[in-house]
């Protein structure tokens, strides 16, 4: 952010006027502003649009008594830049450039060089240091140039070289595939030796998995109904903040290949209702991506949106590209967003008060997700039935029994320096926000919920469907295999019941939808078999809870996905609930596609088209209720 201490702002406001930067209404402006706020100077006029980012800075190397100096086209001492780790520059905004003639360094800086400042670096660098001043901009694109390679190792394999156990790169570790090979080798002697009796077996254990995952769900979604008329949040509590009390907030925004949507995502963002010189806003755009960076930088967007480009290479991977933002997150707070992602105007606020309420353990909040093309077809009616039941009552169910949330692809807000204690992103899973919540229960904190909706486009084409779900559940399936890698661990860590729980939810996802098919198979066959024969090779105990997986079962999830609709008042919906049963076929489908990818190809993100949808989104009205500076008033 631009530098302007107590000392020097009112040198700055005289040095921009006497440049013509500025007019005095405008400096008067920002002045109020910054008396409302508490943000600086520089970064307000910056923000609004007043000054350039570049004359500012111009104007402050003046002030300063430095020199400006050009880091986009500066060259890089190799062995000055290995005395220092990226990671501190990167929040202390500076970066060295090479050794002089004398000996010293030369240190480009976005704040200001105060003799604390040269201490600080001076003892880092161990030599004498020479100052110049550059946008905060040039600093962050230096870093991302100089140290390409460590910035690209850290994002990729930072949490691997942590600790092997968190990350998903082996599906399975050694000891887990020795386990696996003696499974194999059990269940291919049983089936050789009793064939029926083993098939009895697996038929059992494969009902009663299924009734206790549906049941956990249902149970789980009624406690979460106890809490419906609870209004978290309320509108007062986020009118009452004082604006120079908020802290940074960084908006993290991965987009690979949506040009399409570019002008959307500024609108969307453009609405959220935070300070705009306290809002830091990263579009995470992948290096190969060219025709999205380049619809990226004609829509023009607002000087607190940041082009972050991530440097090519494998895994090419959302949760990758993330890490590199977080690399270069300066703010206190930290949510990402989807590209086509539309936020309530206040959620960050409210994300804010969340935090304040909740204790150190508290990484993150949850805000809800819903989609705005509800009633396009048949798919999106379905998929809006089954996020407004999972986001309004099991989530605040989990939430409320103290047990293991997986995070939703987007809007999970995180206190930022417990997101990088936990190691960021694991990039090798590809439902990374599940594994995070998960992994920061395992780890001892805890993750929260939030009363704020983030709305999206319901995916409407079933190829898509498939493809989007397919990853989701082998991430699902990739993130039990890692956290079954300390079983005894995990239960010391968060709880036997949330061990439980998160084998339940985590586990129990698909394995009801991979045992939907073979448990309808056996009953269509029941129907057209003589019941004697069902008898004398089955169970009764067997029969009845294939029975009630069947008939309960879907009933209880039919039930909740009503309940999430009349919730969110969108009762044209409530029939399509009893469609349920359909849907968890096409789930089934994606279920066996997931298996299969995650045994042939584990790593491989099927990329999620967005932008398809055949109706127009009314948008938000953008208005955030603040006078503009006198200039852009008019």
């Amino acid at each position: 952010m631009p530098p302007t201490g107590a000392p020097t702002r009112r040198r700055l406001g005289e040095a921009l006027l006497a440049r013509d930067l500025v007019t005095d209404d405008q400096l008067q402006w920002a002045l109020d502003v910054q008396a409302r706020t508490g943000s600086r100077l520089g970064s307000i006029l910056i923000a609004s649009g007043v000054v350039k980012r570049l004359a500012l800075y111009r104007a402050l190397a003046e002030e300063w008594g430095a020199p400006f100096v050009d880091v986009t086209s500066a060259q890089f001492d190799d062995d000055v830049l290995a005395l220092v780790e990226p990671s501190r520059l990167a929040r202390e905004g500076w970066i060295p450039l090479h050794r002089e003639a004398d000996g010293s360094v030369l240190v480009a800086t976005c704040e200001e060089p105060t003799e604390s400042l040269q201490q600080r670096v001076e003892e880092a660098l161990g030599c004498p240091v020479r100052f110049g001043v550059t946008t905060d901009w040039d600093v962050q694109q230096g870093l991302r140039r100089a140290y390409r390679e460590v910035v690209l190792e850290q994002a990729a394999f930072g949490l691997w070289n942590r600790n092997e156990e968190q990350s998903a790169r082996h599906v399975l570790m050694p000891r887990q595939k020795r386990i696996g090979y003696v499974v194999l080798a059990v269940l291919a002697v049983a089936l050789l030796l009793a064939p029926i009796g083993t098939v009895v077996a697996l038929t059992a254990i494969g009902s009663v998995s299924f009734f206790s995952a549906v049941l956990f769900k249902f149970v789980v979604c009624l406690v979460g109904a106890r809490y419906e008329r609870d209004e978290g949040i309320t509108d007062a509590e986020v009118a009452a903040l004082r604006e120079d009390e908020l802290p940074v907030y960084t908006v993290l925004v991965p987009v690979y290949r949506e040009a399409n949507v570019v002008a959307d995502l500024l609108e969307n963002l453009g609405a959220l209702d935070y300070p705009r010189e306290k809002l830091e806003i990263l579009l995470l755009l992948e290096e190969d991506d060219v025709e999205t960076i380049e619809a990226a930088r004609a829509a023009r967007p607002p000087e607190n949106f940041t082009f972050v480009i991530v440097p090519d290479g494998m895994p090419k991977t959302k949760p990758k590209a993330c890490n590199v933002g977080l690399f270069f997150a300066r703010g206190d707070l930290l949510v990402i967003y989807d590209a086509e992602d539309r936020p309530d105007p206040d959620q960050l606020k409210k994300a804010v008060i969340a935090f304040r309420r909740g204790d150190e353990r508290l990484v993150c909040v949850q805000a809800a997700l819903n989609y705005w093309n509800d009633e396009e077809n048949a798919l999106t009616r379905m998929f809006t039935l089954e996020y407004s039941f999972w986001f309004d009552y099991m989530l605040p169910g989990l939430d409320a029994l103290k047990l293991p949330i997986p995070l939703g692809g987007t809007s999970n807000h995180f206190r930022t320096d417990a997101l990088r204690q936990l190691g960021g992103w694991d990039p090798f899973n590809v439902t990374e926000d599940a594994d995070l919540g998960i992994r920061a229960s395992a780890l001892g904190y805890t993750v929260g919920v939030v009363n704020s909706t983030t709305y999206e486009e319901a995916n409407r084409n079933h190829h898509n469907w498939v493809r989007q779900r397919s990853r989701w559940i082998k991430g699902y399936m990739q993130t039990l295999l890692v956290h079954l890698r300390q079983p005894m661990h995990l239960v010391r860590t968060a709880g036997l019941v949330q061990s439980i729980a998160f084998a339940l939810l985590i586990g129990g996802t698909p394995v009801t939808f991979l045992l939907t098919p073979p448990l309808l198979a056996l009953f269509a066959i029941s129907l057209f078999t003589p019941a004697s024969w069902m008898a004398e090779l089955f169970p009764d105990w067997v029969l009845w809870v294939s029975l009630a997986n069947l008939l309960m079962g879907n009933a209880a999830m039919v039930y909740v996905s009503m309940m999430g609709a009349f919730k969110r008042r969108r009762y044209r919906l409530v029939p399509w609930a009893l469609l349920n049963p359909l849907y968890w076929l096409l789930h089934a489908i994606a279920s066996y596609k997931a298996l299969w990818q995650l045994i042939t190809k584990p790593h491989y993100w099927e990329k999620t088209l967005h932008g398809l949808s055949t109706i127009s989104h009314v948008g938000r009205d953008t208005d955030d209720g603040l006078v503009g500076p006198p200039s852009l008033a008019a």
